[in-house]
């Protein structure tokens, strides 16, 4: 058994949200016992639109040491309670998928089966009026509660966030070096990658090599040429543009995506400012046709220039090849539908960190590794793909592509077991819980047809008294929260004023 170690040293290629996300980690986690290097040049620009997030960056902030006051002050975050869908069931309506739980669930089924048998009672109130977190986004409330009642996320500023994470970074010994890559090289014994050479001609060697250099992916494909599994069949938006407008109103503890006839749009709300863009498919809408459309639709004056993207949705075939892991964008892309962007580089770092090796690098580590990421980004391409095609939308060629295409076995499983029954199932520490399914399948217009037995075992009047008793919690607690922008502005220990 190996009993001396030698640091390992570790080389972050790029900034950014990703770069300094991983460089924060390993720096406050692992100490001395790695010599850290992050490599980013002040020339390249970063894609930094992810300012929407879901509930596990909370605990993420927390492993790392992030005080959240703090946090939240230097990110000018707002507080985030779920996502307001406008316009892809049909063209007018809308739904909430929210944070959190609908309800109470019994051992042996969902809420969602109790209210179904309620339907059938005579019973006409909405699902959504047995959700907290869904209440409290529509009434514009927000508050920490005892024993963490309500679930949330952050919206924020992206930029901020890597440039606080860098501080944090920096003050725990990351070393951070200016400049950009030339040439990545390789080692001609054993094909790993021994350096990174810089153009002003350093050379950076390093152990464990973290591409964090976005769509380009130097590394992982540019040196390491693992290949590229498209999903664009699948989710056929291609393009978006970024904008921020200043601020109108106050802040609001949701996202919004808005679907319009080639795609849909954004609207976060900040404390400083608001984030806005369109994603869109460029067969159906040029990039000028997309810009003009989004400039003409935001509120406020814009405080920054159009920022066009290019992306196609998919995963490297590898996300970790011999002594090197990607990270971000360089990993594969999924697109913003649902805020998981910051979530996978969130995920893929606890990973390096759990799987960092004492002595050489194991294959076993890197093919468990490479399963679990290609397992979180498969089933968050499922979720993503059902809002395309759940949909009664026939209105443009774009919603009827997406109403007809094939979709994979084990999202159309997932939508047949919940149609017939009602019932979903989370496998494999799958991201998103059965009650963010429940909402977004019956937002998007399905239904189940039958519903779980246990939920009959109730009389009528213990089924009325349940459900009623729920609702009134519910509404009894969102009544007793303050305005969310209020509680911003006081937890941060700012007005909305100072913060601009």
């Amino acid at each position: 058994m190996k009993t001396d170690y030698t640091p390992r040293r570790i080389v972050i290629a790029g900034g950014g949200t990703a770069g300094w996300m991983a460089a924060c980690a390993l720096a406050r986690t692992m100490g001395k016992t790695i010599e850290l290097t992050l490599v980013e040049s002040d020339a390249i620009g970063t894609v930094g639109v992810g300012e929407s997030t879901i509930p596990p960056l909370v605990k993420y902030n927390q492993l790392i040491g992030i005080d959240e006051n703090t946090f939240m002050r230097e990110t000018q975050a707002t507080f985030k309670l779920g996502i307001e869908f406008e316009n892809w069931k049909v063209d007018g309506e809308k739904y909430f998928h929210s944070f959190g739980a609908t309800g109470r669930d019994h051992w042996s089924a969902g809420f969602q089966h109790f209210w179904l048998h309620g339907l059938t009672k005579g019973h006409t109130e909405s699902f959504d009026d047995y959700c907290l977190e869904l209440k409290a986004a529509y009434a514009g409330k927000f508050a920490h509660l005892p024993e963490n009642r309500i679930n949330y996320a952050y919206q924020l500023d992206a930029t901020r966030y890597a440039a606080y994470l860098r501080r944090e970074a920096e003050a725990h010994g990351a070393m951070r070096k200016e400049g950009k890559i030339a040439r990545v090289e390789l080692d001609g014994e054993n094909g790993n990658i021994a350096a990174l050479h810089l153009e002003d001609g350093s050379r950076i060697e390093g152990d464990l090599f973290v591409d964090c250099t976005g769509f380009r992916a130097l590394l992982i494909e540019g040196a390491l040429h693992v290949g590229f599994d498209d999903w664009s069949h699948q989710l056929p938006c291609d393009r978006a543009i970024a904008v921020q407008t200043e601020s109108v109103r106050p802040p609001i503890p949701y996202t919004r995506a808005i679907a319009h006839d080639s795609g849909w749009q954004w609207r976060i709300p900040l404390q400083h400012r608001q984030g806005n863009g369109i994603v869109y498919c460029s067969r159906y809408l040029s990039d000028d046709e997309a810009e003009a459309r989004l400039l003409s639709s935001v509120e406020g004056e814009t405080c920054s220039k159009p920022n066009r993207i290019r992306f196609v949705t998919g995963a490297r075939r590898k996300q970790w090849h011999r002594n090197c892991v990607a990270v971000g964008l360089s990993s594969g892309f999924m697109e913003p539908l649902e805020s998981t962007s910051i979530h996978l580089i969130q995920r893929a770092v606890l990973r390096i960190i759990r799987m960092i090796p004492f002595g050489e690098i194991a294959q076993a580590d890197i093919d468990e590794f490479n399963d679990q990421q290609l397992t979180d980004m498969v089933q968050i391409r499922d979720f993503l793909i059902l809002h395309y095609k759940a949909t009664e939308r026939r209105d443009s060629p774009f919603w009827r592509q997406c109403a007809d295409m094939e979709i994979p076995e084990s999202l159309a499983h997932k939508i047949e077991l919940f149609r017939e029954t009602g019932r979903v199932f989370r496998r494999d520490e799958e991201l998103f819980a059965e009650n963010s399914w429940v909402q977004v399948m019956m937002g998007q217009g399905i239904m189940p047809k039958t519903y779980h037995p246990v939920a009959t075992k109730m009389s009528e009047e213990e089924l009325t008294r349940f459900l009623a008793t729920i609702r009134e919690n519910v509404a009894r607690t969102v009544a007793g929260l303050p305005e969310h922008h209020a509680y911003v502005a006081r937890y941060c220990g700012a007005n909305q004023a100072e913060a601009a």
